[in-house]
């Protein structure tokens, strides 16, 4: 997020006070080059800001509400392990703790959450303000602790709470962090208690971020002002199904019985559901649809949109959204195409230990700190008053363990993808909206947001039957749906159109439930039943236990469509057959339990085959490069003879294997190249073995050629609202139904951040291009001529022309000698301070933001340190962490974070796991206490 935290007026420290009128960003600066300079003030605060804040790790420190003295045993990393004799206890010092390290991130959140962040940043930050009230997360949060989670787990909720306000209490702002002496210049602000309802509302923050296909819904909405039911179908081709694997292989759905079964799986332990029946499909036949009264989903399925989805209202209005949603801070991680997170699992019969090992790495967008916190959870005596001996990655303003081990069992996540969020387009009417042909009254709220340095804004937020009214945040977008003119199967104009949104996690529910019992959960059946309770985001869970056993629960409330929809793109909101019909039920989502193959891999691919699943879960999976590649890493060890160990899983996470690449070189090198410069840098590909490491110079020019490969065949063809802000482009008006004509042509520029536009060269991408190379005169490799090269007509024309502008791209960027060359040196990881450290004065951004890095790895590789090619070369999203979870010896376990633990920036800890990140080691994972005995560093007794 990149508040502007120097916008307004602010002030100044001095000994006679505070004098007032200078402006915050000068103010600012004299702070930050006073700190540098370490002289008068600047010594005075670089002592008392710096050192201060951070945290207390030695001797005792007497916490009030404590039942018991607490250990907090950090390593040489700084990493905590917690031992308390009781459960609320534990979690008031997990609380503590977390706060210590982390709390102006968990504050930020919370404003974030709570649609609050004006109060905080000032001005700058209202837009997002109003769009987070209009969600309403700490709304629904609120019903969430009011009416949804068990007793006990509000308890742990509010000894949580306690252990947080506990450190806050008696602390001025500018002793929690660096960066509330910056705040304290611009406003007066100062950090309220935490309360239970701020940890709940961070689970929405998570689930926002992986809430499935709204980015796809618009953009295949916005392609159609320049591409046809057909183009548009070349750009959303079917899973392949037939070459990369779904997760579920062996399971099957069976009809009669309503449950999802194993299949004739094999192992020890027991699970829930059983059949073997084959299932059955749900055809989706290969419309096409035309003009205005249809699009063309994915897999060939059309869905009408009673001629909206192609009128200029929806488009308008769905450009305007984008913008919205653009702005509102990340949370987790970027929500694009690219994006995922790899975790597999492997049986003990495939290993050297000759138990399961286990591993993890969620795919997020890069943030400082890391947006996990490593920490252990150890009751002294497990028993049922205090049952957690757990330890792994935490979210700071999160009680419990989101993704761990415990002394029975581990487990990892990557995101489904499945789709639980509907646009819905809505005709409004006077003070209401148009419903099943009669005028329904909107359900309203006055919202006030406040603003540091002074003042207030109110708004009303409206909510309709689907939802609430996403497109009154943005004046632009109601003048259109006023103004929009729409074709006769639509309502009349009225007073407009707008947009709304329909989305599970917007329904209170019951995910905080769902961590504490996964983390105390000791077998298959107890990790079943603690998934049903996590309802929102939907994420594949990977399962193993120390007796041997593995599996797969596909969890989450995961909505039903009235046949015929997909939810691939927006809905009339006007008619009720498009609303949803229920949810699947949870014994009929698909699981797999110790299958035959003794491995199970989710990377993003598709959940289970289309064939074998009566409910479509989404039309926009990951299309499996990632997942395959795992697979047949996998494979290949097994069938070689060889068993897996930790450090083969180590190495799994670190294959930088580029699929495309392997399918284009060869055609690449073949393409007789006449110039000599462009012919030297075609050489660097004889030989390559597509792999992407730092210092190729091949994996340099192949991913700057694929670069250029996506923008002459699709990127310049695409509309504004996808291509790159200020890249700008002649082209034929959006309206022409025409022959063409150069005089009527108009300039027109990109509209998307760098990190959000198409084509992003992810792996649908890949299929887009598969499903075309060997068709070498495909309309797709047409492009127009320039002042300087020729038009091309066929696949090797363009291929050349990509060569040949790759060449002189690199040439400007690395330099001419094609020997100094490297990936890295174009591929490089900043990692940056989320608030001050995107919007702040540069001397600020200096002191809270570290690198770059030189990476290894690329877009949809198994080390996925994705890059957007619409954009540039440079980092966008990365493992966030890695996990090996060595079930056979607890002990031997491994993890790394992306920075460390310490959310201060002058703490040792601050980036001290980053070096060894980027290097793909892994630290030791110690769990027993006398293994947690033997690394400590530092110990610290809370005592009642």
């Amino acid at each position: 997020m990149p508040p502007n935290t120097t916008a307004s007026s602010g002030q100044k420290p001095g000994k006679s006070g505070r004098k007032k009128g200078r402006r915050a960003r000068l103010v600012v600066i004299v702070l930050v080059l006073a700190l540098v300079a370490g002289f008068g003030y600047g010594g005075y605060w670089s002592v008392s800001t710096v050192r201060a804040s951070f945290p207390q790790t030695k001797g005792s420190i007497t916490l009030d509400g404590l039942s018991g003295p607490v250990d907090v045993k950090r390593d040489g990393n700084g990493i905590p392990q917690i031992y308390a004799s009781s459960a609320e206890d534990l979690f008031m010092a997990q609380g503590y703790v977390q706060a210590q390290d982390r709390f102006y991130e968990m504050d930020v959140r919370r404003h974030m959450t709570s649609g609050r962040l004006s109060e905080m940043f000032g001005k700058s930050q209202v837009k997002n303000d109003e769009f987070l009230r209009t969600l309403g997360w700490d709304r629904v949060a609120r019903k969430e602790y009011d009416t949804k989670l068990s007793a006990s787990t509000k308890k742990y909720l509010r000894a949580y709470a306690k252990g947080v306000n506990a450190y806050l209490r008696g602390r001025g702002s500018e002793s929690i962090s660096l960066e509330y002496a910056a705040l304290n210049l611009t406003n007066d602000y100062k950090p309220e208690e935490w309360t239970p309802v701020d940890s709940v509302s961070w689970l929405k923050a998570m689930a926002w971020d992986l809430r499935g296909n709204m980015q796809e819904e618009i953009d295949r909405s916005l392609l159609t002002s320049r591409l046809g039911p057909k183009q548009i179908a070349d750009l959303y081709p079917e899973y392949p199904f037939g070459r990369h694997k779904p997760i579920v292989q062996e399971g099957r759905y069976d009809a009669a019985t309503k449950t999802f079964g194993q299949g004739g799986s094999t192992g020890t332990g027991s699970g829930t559901g059983t059949g073997t029946g084959t299932g059955t499909g749900t055809g989706t036949g290969t419309g096409t649809g035309t003009g205005t009264t249809g699009t063309t989903g994915t897999n060939g399925t059309t869905t009408s949109t009673t001629g909206t989805s192609g009128s200029s209202a929806l488009r308008s209005q769905l450009a305007g959204l984008y913008t919205v949603l653009d702005g509102v801070p990340t949370a987790v991680g970027v929500n694009g195409n690219g994006i995922g997170s790899n975790s597999w699992v492997v049986a003990g019969r495939h290993t050297i230990t000759g138990k399961p090992l286990l591993a993890n790495d969620p795919h997020l967008s890069a943030s400082l700190p890391s947006v996990w916190y490593q920490m252990g959870l150890h009751c002294t005596t497990v028993s049922a008053a205090c049952p957690y001996d757990v330890t792994g990655y935490t979210f700071a303003g999160l009680p419990g363990v989101i993704i761990g081990h415990n002394q029975a069992i581990a487990w990892g996540m990557t995101n489904s993808g499945v789709d639980v969020s509907d646009l819905y387009l809505e005709k409004l009417s006077g003070d209401g909206y148009v419903y099943d042909g009669k005028v329904v009254p909107f359900s309203t709220r006055t919202e006030t947001i406040k603003i540091a340095g002074g003042g207030s804004k109110q708004i009303v937020v409206r909510e309709t039957k689907s939802g609430p009214l996403l497109s009154d945040r943005d004046d632009e977008l109601v003048k259109v749906g006023k103004k929009a003119t729409v074709d006769t199967a639509a309502p009349d104009r009225g007073d407009g159109y707008g947009i709304a949104l329909r989305w599970t996690a917007l329904d209170p529910g019951s995910s905080m439930d769902a961590v504490f019992e996964i983390d105390r959960a000791t077998n298959w059946n107890e990790f079943r039943a603690a998934a049903r309770s996590f309802d929102v985001p939907s994420q594949n869970l990977v399962y193993a236990d120390t007796q041997g056993n593995i599996g797969y629960q596909l969890p989450g409330k995961i909505p039903t469509r009235a046949q015929g929809l997909d939810g691939s793109i927006p809905a009339p909101g006007w008619d009720s057959k498009y609303r949803w019909t229920g949810y699947i039920a949870q014994d009929e989502l698909p699981h797999e339990f110790n299958p035959e193959r003794g491995y199970v891999v989710t990377a993003n691919q598709a959940v289970v085959d289309k064939d074998k699943y009566p409910y479509t879960l989404t039309t926009d999976w990951g299309y499996g490069a990632r997942s395959q590649r795992i697979n047949d890493l996998i494979e290949s060890k097994i069938k070689g003879g060889g068993k897996i160990s930790t450090d083969d899983m180590r190495q799994m996470q670190l294959d930088s294997s580029s699929e495309i690449a392997r399918l284009l070189v060869p055609k690449l090198l073949k393409i007789d190249v006449s110039d000599r410069h462009v012919r030297e840098a075609q050489k660097l590909l004889e030989g390559w073995d597509y792999t992407q490491d730092a210092d190729s110079a091949a994996a340099a020019y192949f991913n700057a050629v694929w670069r250029n490969v996506l923008k002459l065949a699709f990127g310049n063809k695409l509309p504004k609202e996808l291509r790159v802000k200020g890249q700008c482009l002649w082209v034929e008006p959006a309206d022409n139904t025409g022959p063409a004509d150069e005089d009527r042509k108009v300039r027109e520029c990109g509209q998307r951040d760098a990190d959000q536009a198409q084509p992003d060269g992810g792996d649908r991408w890949f299929e887009v291009v598969r499903s075309i190379v060997d068709d070498e005169k495909n309309d797709w490799w047409q492009t127009p001529g320039t002042r300087t090269d020729k038009a091309t007509t066929t696949r090797d024309e363009l291929f050349a022309r990509a060569m040949k502008d790759a060449r002189w791209e690199l040439t400007a960027k690395l330099g001419k000698d094609i020997d100094t060359w490297s990936w890295g040196r174009l591929h490089r990881l900043f990692l940056k301070n989320q608030t001050l450290g995107t919007g702040g004065p540069r001397i600020i951004q200096y002191m809270l933001n570290r690198g770059p890095w030189k990476l290894d790895g690329g877009e949809a590789t198994v080390n996925a340190t994705g890059w957007n090619a619409a954009g540039g070369y440079g980092v966008v999203w990365v493992p966030s962490m890695r996990m090996v979870v060595n079930l056979g010896d607890l002990d031997k376990s491994k993890w790394i974070n992306l920075s460390g633990a310490s959310g201060h920036a002058y703490s040792s800890h601050y980036t001290d796991q980053t070096d060894l990140w980027a290097k793909g080691e892994l630290l030791p994972w110690r769990f027993s206490k006398n293994a947690v005995d033997g690394t400590t560093a530092d110990t610290l007794v809370l005592k009642p």
